[in-house]
């Protein structure tokens, strides 16, 4: 099992190019799926889920190929209805083949999803909009299996925006008999580019991006030719990278659009950012100033990171409060941040940072995705050395981000744990 080296204080200086969004790669290589014939996807990035995605693919029946951020997908012999446990479980996104499944061969059968630990995700709003275009659902044994002669539109509200929901039923929706329209769907960009894809197999999807969605069911669609648009998840984690140094980064290849909510915190953090079309410049200050954040869904602040943000709060002027609204079990990261020095208190769904002038390198555990990269920027700004270990989560989300590291000047280091 590998780990991360660390020696912090270096004031990071650059440019960095942003891979394709893991978050839009996974359901658009599912969207192949619905077609009969050979699918490509570009800019996909070489990561950990994309492998467990293609295996899940492969399982399914469709010829899978990746290199060098190309996925072709053949889908002419999908034969099989089941997404086993043993795939499933350590990734959320699986079960995003219900929808597409149901929709091209009348049935599935999908363990119930896994992933990060960082509270519970139930799917109960992707089954009820399945069972509202006449799906017959069935929950036994981790298993939730799904049956439909033909789906029929219909009107679905969600309670709550949910971004697997919403693009599990956008999938089943375009080749489903009728107009189906969603409420309250979710809003991120990587549930537009979805739609985007599907619309260019032949789908007849409106409004993405917006709360109501309408899709107007057609007979086919025909193979998937996309590029996926840039992770601003990985945007934004380079931009506090670049403010928790005090550095200065060029940012390519991004969408700055995507991360308005973040861009507006940093700044008023003290940090200068300069947008292009498809760039960003950060320059970081000596010192960021304390700011208080509530995480929201898409266009509101991201929970995906809120963790990020606590690592460069933790050094910051002042204290600030930080609300996670969206996953209960989201501060997982508090503890390890601790380790190094940092002054949080967490109060169910509250962590107050009181800001410390420097942290200190130590050994830390990463416990999820985004927790693992607020560490990596935690050890970045720490006098010393961090090392991060079960990098495991980091790989399943940031591609080959230690080499992108390195090359503003960070002194980071991969090995093998030690038996």
């Amino acid at each position: 099992m590998d780990k991360l080296e660390i020696e912090g204080g270096i004031r990071l200086k650059g440019e960095v190019s942003i891979s394709g969004a893991k978050n839009a790669a996974l359901p658009i290589m599912v969207a192949s799926i619905l077609a009969s014939g050979e699918s490509t996807v570009d800019r996909v990035p070489e990561l950990v889920d994309v492998k467990t995605m293609g295996k899940l693919l492969g399982h399914l029946g469709a010829d899978f190929r990746y290199s060098s951020g190309k996925a072709v997908i053949g889908t002419d012999r999908i034969n099989n209805h089941v997404a086993p446990y043993e795939l499933v479980k350590t990734m959320r996104a699986s079960v995003l083949v219900l929808g597409p499944l149901l929709a091209r061969r009348g049935s599935a059968k999908v363990s119930l999803p896994g992933g990060c630990a960082i509270g519970a995700r139930p799917i109960n709003l992707h089954l009820m909009g399945l069972k509202k275009m006449g799906a017959a659902i069935e929950l036994d044994r981790g298993y939730v299996t799904a049956r439909s002669d033909g789906l029929k539109g219909a009107v679905i509200y969600f309670d709550i925006p949910t971004v697997t929901g919403t693009e599990n039923l956008l999938m089943a929706a375009s080749l489903a008999r009728g107009v189906t329209v969603l409420e309250n769907a979710a809003r991120e960009p990587e549930v537009v580019d979805l739609a985007n894809a599907l619309n260019s197999m032949g789908a007849r999807i409106s409004g993405a991006g917006e709360s109501v969605i309408e899709i107007e069911g057609v007979d086919a669609l025909r193979p998937l030719k996309y590029k996926i648009i840039p992770d601003r998840v990985e945007t934004a984690t380079f931009m506090i990278v670049a403010g928790t140094t005090g550095g200065e980064v060029l940012i390519r290849e991004c969408r700055p659009e995507h991360n308005d909510a973040l861009i507006t915190k940093l700044e008023e953090a003290g940090l200068t950012i300069e947008r292009g079309e498809d760039r960003i410049r950060v320059i970081g200050p000596d010192r960021p100033v304390a700011r208080d954040i509530k995480t929201m869904p898409y266009p509101g602040f991201p929970t995906d990171m809120q963790a990020q943000f606590m690592a460069l709060m933790s050094t910051a002027q002042g204290t600030s409060v930080i609300r996670e609204t969206i996953f209960e079990n989201r501060f997982m990261h508090v503890a390890e941040l601790k380790r190094m020095g940092a002054d949080i208190d967490i109060e169910g769904g509250v962590a107050t940072v009181r800001g410390v002038p420097s942290l200190k390198g130590a050994d830390v555990m990463a416990t999820d995705l985004r927790a693992s990269a607020s560490l990596i920027v935690a050890g970045l700004a720490a006098q010393g050395k961090t090392t991060i270990h079960r990098l495991y989560h980091l790989d399943r989300g940031y591609e080959r981000i230690e080499k992108k590291l390195e090359g503003l000047g960070a002194s980071v280091r991969r090995m093998q744990k030690d038996a």
